[in-house]
């Protein structure tokens, strides 16, 4: 794989129903209805919906045997009226239930952390090779008469793996990694190959997207060594709603499109299914302005590993570099200096003038960033060099001095200079059409040449929309956060449409996003299906009213156990749907209170947080 030059992974076309992916064919667009999946009105309306926005496969939830039998109506209610949209049907625990979906939908979605392997217990148990193989055997058993009935009905499957529902058996061997997520697939795919059966496309999800990201390489990989090219589903399961569901999903998918994987996308949001359409298009067709781009002369590494990225070496220079937390710079170039206090920038950018004092807020105030010619030594600024300006850069005492950089303008003298002044942190900037590979082939000569300077990624835009800024810029940065080549970020959107302090909080948003710096509480909702049990938009915005405060704080709101313990293992608490109108609580893993009415369970979470900060404090 190139680094630095975009293309598609090549793959070979799936057949689903009259809408095939892969092989030559566009990134398809994905979501999921929320409704009752007996219902066929409301399933065929809300169907309708998705497609006018733009959806181009439509997944149901099929609980049970009845539920896959309704697909058999709402398919025809659909054709009736002129819709060919394949319908997906989704299944979980029961392969009987998928051997009848396959006969009334184009694509059936299996799980195979559940498929055959009873529910996760969260318990290790001891397998010996012979057990081992014996539970592979038992798949096989069951699986090689699943596909027999979709080759006889040219029904496609996808293998969903999900990071929060891995069978016990190979948590027991793999644990809870990204090779334990790859070969629970491959189990699959290698039955898939020996009976000939290539309609098949493959998702691995999670709702921390550094898993999901180093997982989905992995796949590639490891398919790539066994001669497969099954197309890729991506989607960051989980994501949220609003400005952290947009950017979580933007970041995770957008990193991986950027290396040109991914066949067909869903960005799952806590919101209604054909809200998830538009973003997803913008996602999709933002990343594919890279085709046919200007070529990227550039050397990779030899000590990165893009399966198992660790954050670059660099020099502590500051606050920056050195292994601390990532930095935020922003800019404020007229006017007053204002910011969020929860979106505090670290450093901000002023450009040829500093602001009068009366227009800095009487608080803790970030340090300034200023201009080189105009840096007059003031207490907390540092100068700003151009790459022209490398031969006035040694005159200058400045404990931290920033140069905006080019991959370009990475010249001999450039690399001397550094060399020469470690205490220089990098902005690295770039106009090219492809900004991730020419940031990442800058990043990766400072590596070659041994140079440790901390380095900024800087990523400007003009749009007029909060949404379209964090979707292109958490896709520029996703991958270049991924591979652990930025010590900080600079966003600076130059249209006036967008509040300074938007702008910051996208930045935090998407360093929270990949796990590299916490500024708020972190949500971990699903988007709802026909399985959720409760009100689930109704219920994630009165939790959030209720701990948005708590910093750091990471709560699962979960519509049903499908996912529900595993996906939110790492939240420290969790809400979710038992039973109709029933819901259970967790801390970490471990169920605290099962069966609660749901009028009653938002309250007892609230005071379940409220009494373990208590104690915390004591």
């Amino acid at each position: 794989m190139d680094l630095f030059n975009y293309s598609r992974r090549q793959t070979h076309a799936v057949n689903v129903g009259a809408t095939p992916l892969g092989g030559e064919h566009p990134i398809r667009l994905q979501s999921m209805t929320n409704t009752v999946t007996m219902d066929t009105e409301a399933c065929v309306e809300q169907t309708l919906r998705i497609v006018e926005a733009g959806g181009e496969y439509v997944r149901l939830t099929t609980q049970g045997v009845r539920e896959a039998e309704n697909l058999q109506h709402i398919n025809a209610a659909l054709r009736a009226k002129g819709c060919m949209v394949p319908l997906v049907a989704d299944v979980h625990f029961n392969p009987r239930v998928a051997d009848v979906a396959a006969c009334f939908a184009e694509k059936v979605r299996i799980n195979p952390g559940n498929y055959v392997d009873a529910a996760r217990t969260f318990k290790h148990l001891d397998y010996t090779d012979e057990e081992y193989a014996a539970e592979i055997e038992k798949i096989r058993q069951r699986f090689v008469p699943f596909l027999q009935i979709c080759k006889e009905n040219h029904t496609a499957i996808r293998i969903g793996v999900n990071h929060g529902s891995l069978s016990d058996r190979i948590m027991s061997r793999y644990g809870d990694t990204p090779e334990g997520m790859v070969e629970s697939c491959m189990e699959f795919l290698r039955i898939c190959v020996e009976q000939q059966f290539m309609d098949v496309v493959i998702s691995i999800k999670a709702s921390n997207t550094v898993v999901m990201v180093r997982t989905v390489r992995l796949l590639a990989e490891v398919m790539e060594r066994e001669g497969m090219h099954f197309p890729l589903h991506l989607g960051v399961t989980e994501a949220g709603d609003g400005e952290d569901g947009r950017i979580k999903s933007a970041l995770g998918i957008g990193a991986l499109l950027t290396d040109g994987l991914g066949d067909t996308i869903r960005v799952s949001l806590s919101e209604a299914p054909e809200a998830e359409i538009p973003v997803a298009r913008k996602l999709r067709d933002y990343v594919l302005q890279r085709q046919n781009h200007p070529y990227i002369p550039a050397a990779e590494a030899p000590s990165f590993d893009y399966l198992r990225p660790t954050r670059r070496a660099t020099q502590a220079i500051g606050p920056l570099g050195g292994g601390q937390i990532p930095v935020v710079i922003a800019a404020r170039l007229e006017g007053k200096l204002e910011w969020n206090e929860q979106f505090m920038p670290d450093f901000i950018y002023v450009g040829n003038h500093l602001p009068e004092a009366d227009l800095i807020p009487n608080k803790k105030a970030p340090s300034l960033i200023v201009d080189a010619p105009c840096w007059k030594g003031e207490p907390n600024t540092y100068p700003a060099y151009q790459s022209e300006q490398l031969p006035f850069l040694s005159a200058c005492n400045a404990p931290i001095k920033f140069l905006f950089l080019t991959y370009m303008g990475l010249n001999e003298e450039a690399i001397a200079c550094l060399k020469l002044h470690p205490e220089v942190v990098v902005i690295a900037q770039s106009n090219h059409p492809n900004r991730t590979g020419e940031l990442r082939a800058l990043v990766h000569q400072l590596i070659n040449e041994g140079l440790q300077n901390p380095v900024v990624c800087f990523s400007h835009y003009a749009e007029h929309e909060a949404e379209d800024l964090q979707i292109k810029s958490a896709a520029d940065l996703g991958a270049l956060l991924f591979d652990g080549l930025c010590d900080g970020i600079f966003l600076f959107n130059q249209l006036p449409d967008l509040p300074a302090t938007t702008v910051d909080s996208t930045a935090f948003g998407i360093l929270q996003a990949a796990r590299l710096r916490t500024s708020k509480t972190e949500y971990i909702s699903c988007p709802g299906c026909g399985r959720t049990l409760y009100d689930l938009q109704s219920t994630i915005a009165r939790i959030k009213a209720a701990t948005a405060h708590l910093k750091g704080l990471k709560i699962g709101i979960m519509g049903c156990i499908v996912n529900g313990p595993g996906e939110m293992a790492d939240a420290d608490y969790g809400y979710v749907g038992a039973g109709r109108g029933k819901i259970s609580l967790y801390k970490q893993k471990q169920c605290i209170e099962k069966n609660i009415p749901e009028e009653e369970a938002v309250e007892k979470l609230l005071a379940l947080i409220e009494a373990d900060r208590n104690l915390s404090e004591e």
